[in-house]
């Protein structure tokens, strides 16, 4: 389960695009930063995660955040300033065994794009040509289908799908969505044959009495995920500051634990924006979170590449200059040498005693998000004016993921595990911690 959310220039304080996701998906199921850079193709195919289609000449460079089973993408943006989230969503049309995965068809598009609706054009082209497809859980089945945001320095897109079937509606100044699909009949593109399906399939009687949302959503799983509170919850926060909405007030809707202000793991529930599992009922966790500033000429991206942005510290990463060496890659066991790792041990240890240490190590982090922000924005303007170099940015991104390990372990080195009455939370963490080979 998924957040995503983007505010256009005309909405936001400073004037510029800004994008941002939480991806939700099982506790040990790491997810990678990666950063690829522009190159020729040789090679005829490509193989995703579980189809192979044709390569193209070129892929553009992308910085991408994915779970590390996967070929596919979550998240990423490529360096046109395409941005990108999926959502699965749940409908009434057949999952296939085999088939192209949101993941992938989000990857192949930023690699493929220089515009958002470049970008929503790949993915239609994909859809109609290789489908939708394949598990997309990691230790248990999941299928699903997909919807997205796609957005640029200069506009955006909410593209929904069902099967082969798809609409796409063209964002006007603030928009969110989440695990439930949205769009009725306030489209801009749909596939040719949608209306005239849901009406074959007795989803509704005519053209008047159809609305995509209402004719293909599936219920039941719509319901369990509660995507509809999270997006209404989303686009409620977005609506409220439409026209001052900056980075701080996005990291804050990305850190959000729906309406509780004293918030506590164990009482969580699927209709937090930053969630953190705890069983049955919430079997998802947000294990990546990303924040892009999409200016026209010179994009500044926000990564965690950790889990519980309300603990994490958002870095910042230009993708003209990549990544610095982060270390090995997270895998779905834990290893101490690994980020992701080392900050999900902080995690699941304040699980019982949130109230007493997340806000000592939020407000630690924001004062250093401060100023990571201040320098971050110092450097674009002084790089656009030749006054900044190549590796002072590089350096900036360099500390600013030193400085994320430096407060996971300080923090490790002194918290102590609480108690909870609540045993079905117990239990849970405890076979998710045997499954990864972590003692909190």
């Amino acid at each position: 389960m998924c957040d995503t959310l983007v505010v256009l220039s005309n909405a936001s304080k400073e004037g510029s695009v800004i994008f941002a996701k939480n991806s939700d998906r099982e506790p040990n199921e790491a997810q990678v930063l990666e950063y690829y850079p522009r190159m020729r193709r040789d090679e005829g195919t490509v193989k995703c995660t579980y189809v192979e289609v044709p390569q193209v000449k070129e892929t553009y460079a992308v910085l991408i955040s994915r779970p590390f089973w996967m070929w596919g993408a979550e998240m990423g943006v490529n360096e046109y300033g395409v941005a990108m989230g999926n959502e699965a969503v749940f409908t009434k049309e057949p999952y296939v065994e085999k088939g192209l995965t949101g993941m992938d068809m989000l990857r192949l598009a930023l690699e493929r794009s220089k515009t958002a609706r470049e970008a929503l054009d790949i993915i239609v082209k994909l859809l109609e040509e290789y489908g939708q497809g394949g598990n997309c859980g990691y230790t248990k089945k999941l299928f699903y289908h997909n919807s997205f945001v796609i957005a640029d320095p200069e506009e955006a897109w909410v593209l929904e799908t069902a099967g082969k079937y798809w609409v796409a509606q063209r964002v006007r100044d603030v928009r969110s969505i989440s695990n439930v699909l949205t769009i009725e009949k306030d489209w801009d593109m749909a596939h040719p044959e949608l209306i005239d399906h849901a009406v074959e399939k007795g989803w509704c009687k005519d053209d008047e009495d159809f609305g995509f949302a209402k004719c293909y959503t599936s219920w039941f799983y719509t319901y369990f995920s509660k995507g509809r509170e999270r997006q209404r919850h989303t686009q409620r926060m977005l609506e409220e500051r439409k026209g001052e909405i900056d980075l701080g007030y996005v990291k804050n809707i990305m850190r959000s634990h729906y309406t509780d202000p004293d918030y506590y793991p164990p009482k969580g529930s699927m209709r937090d924006i930053c969630m953190h599992a705890g069983g049955l009922a919430r079997p998802c966790q947000t294990v990546a979170s990303y924040i892009g500033q999409l200016y026209p000429d010179f994009q500044i991206h926000w990564f965690t590449a950790t889990s519980s942005p309300c603990i994490s510290l958002y870095k910042p990463v230009f993708i003209k200059l990549g990544l610095p060496d982060l270390g090995p890659k997270p895998e779905g066991v834990y290893n101490s040498k690994v980020l992701w790792w080392v900050h999900e041990k902080l995690h699941r240890k304040i699980l019982t005693s949130y109230r007493r240490y997340a806000p000592k190590i939020r407000s630690e982090i924001r004062e250093i998000e401060k100023r990571l922000e201040e320098r971050a924005h110092a450097l674009r303007r002084g790089y656009l004016e030749g006054r900044a170099s190549e590796s002072q940015l590089l350096e900036l991104t360099k500390e600013a993921f030193q400085a994320a390990r430096s407060i996971d372990e300080k923090w490790l080195a002194h918290v102590e595990t609480g108690s909870t009455w609540n045993v079905p939370f117990r239990i849970y963490w405890s076979k998710v911690n045997r499954q990864a080979g972590l003692k909190p």
